[in-house]
């Protein structure tokens, strides 16, 4: 009917006179808003930045939500034909151009030097985009006065499909050496102070923690929340049917899914790590049940390694309870400034 961008395509909706489709798709870590004719042609950018949702259209007018890292959702209203957080870019695995945020923290002089965090984000199917969230909010983590950066490597969305897909069965790999890059680019900015850099990450994010700290002591401080540890136990316990099938190739039992679990799995790697490392899992966890979180802090602990637990009894896969999430983030950034 029309021709389709190497987009992930969200929310749709039509024009009152039903001629014009209108949608938002992600875009280099934003969510954009395009129009194409309903009879067809090639989709045409209307709004860009941020993340642009619940588009409402008029004759003439169209309404729509719209938040960025730097505020929380706001409605805005432009003319039906068209009408701030850098992201950068560096080079990954295989030479492709891999996209990470840099937030600075307030009052920023560049001629001093500044801790750097890292955020992974989860998914791994997702992104870090110029979006607002009460969760992992990156200026509220440069409010401590850190550098943060948080970087799109594969699997994220936003890049082309191919992007996305290339971290299947390799989850290890190629979406690894792209993380170095952006540690090393970060590292040489003249800002950045990389004898004091710590890295956080959730679900997928806390798995790209526990397989880095069990390859590399560069940094000097690690938070893992609800992070996948062992996948060959975590196989058969997930709620997610589908995971190994996907993402490693099979169900559990087939010789391709095997061999898959056992070569990216952190806990083979554990008696490597020597990174302080606070550990966050929650008992109504169903994805990356609790064990996952125990299981690497029983591994800390035997090998004498700085480290704490917290485990949330009252909640899944994210910390939502106002309570619970005000003692998360004193939690982890306590944690963090204590080695920082």
């Amino acid at each position: 009917m029309f021709e389709t961008p190497d987009l992930s395509v969200g929310d749709f909706t039509l024009s009152p006179d039903g001629q014009t489709i209108y949608f938002t798709a992600t875009s280099h870590g934003t969510d954009n808003l395009y129009r194409v004719p309903l009879a067809g042609g090639t989709p045409a950018e209307v709004a860009k930045g941020g993340a642009i949702a619940a588009v409402n259209a008029g004759a003439s007018t169209l309404v729509f939500s719209k938040a960025a890292m730097t505020m929380p959702a706001e409605l805005f209203r432009i003319a039906a034909g068209g009408g701030e957080a850098q992201p950068l870019t560096h080079e990954g695995a295989g030479g492709a151009p891999v996209q990470y945020w840099l937030i600075k923290p307030p009052s920023f002089d560049a001629s001093k030097k500044y801790p750097v965090v890292f955020l992974i984000h989860g998914g791994p199917q997702g992104d870090w985009g110029d979006a607002w969230s009460a969760r992992w909010n990156p200026e509220l983590w440069a409010a401590q006065g850190w550098v943060i950066a948080a970087p799109n490597p594969r699997g994220s969305t936003g890049f082309g499909q191919r992007f996305v897909d290339e971290i299947s069965q390799d989850w290890g790999g190629k979406v690894m050496q792209d993380l170095d890059a952006v540690f090393d680019a970060v590292s040489r900015l003249p800002y950045a102070d990389a004898n004091r850099m710590g890295i956080a990450g959730a679900s997928y994010g806390g798995y790209a923690v526990d397989w880095i700290i069990g390859h590399t002591n560069r940094f000097k401080v690690a938070v893992t929340h609800d992070g996948v540890f062992n996948l060959e136990s975590m196989a058969l316990a997930t709620e997610e049917l589908w995971f190994t099938d996907w993402e490693f190739g099979g169900p559990p039992w087939s010789e391709n899914a095997r061999e898959n679990l056992a070569k990216w799995s952190p806990h083979r790697f554990a008696q490597s790590i020597r990174t302080p490392t606070l550990v966050i899992t929650n008992e109504l966890d169903f994805r990356v049940p609790v064990d996952q979180g125990l299981q690497l802090f029983t591994a800390l602990r035997r090998n004498g390694v700085p480290s704490k637990a917290i485990v949330f009894p009252d909640e899944g896969h994210w910390v939502l309870k106002p309570p619970n999430s005000k003692f998360w983030h004193e939690s982890v950034f306590g944690w963090i400034r204590q080695y920082l």
